[in-house]
């Protein structure tokens, strides 16, 4: 949902002229949230297998 509403407002916003720098950057806040969830599942069975030895 957050993510959809980042789109909305870049399509309101680049359709006034200039796009706002933070307009652009509020787009990548939840894509690097996603990312670092990914990469902590990702690792998390290596990081088990890992401790228990």
């Amino acid at each position: 949902m957050c993510d959809l509403a980042n789109v909305v407002v870049n399509f309101a916003f680049s359709g006034q002229g200039q796009l706002a720098l933070w307009v652009g950057l509020s787009t990548l806040v939840p894509l690097f949230l996603v990312l670092f969830g990914g990469l902590y599942l990702f690792v998390l069975p290596y990081a088990t297998r890992w401790r228990s030895r």
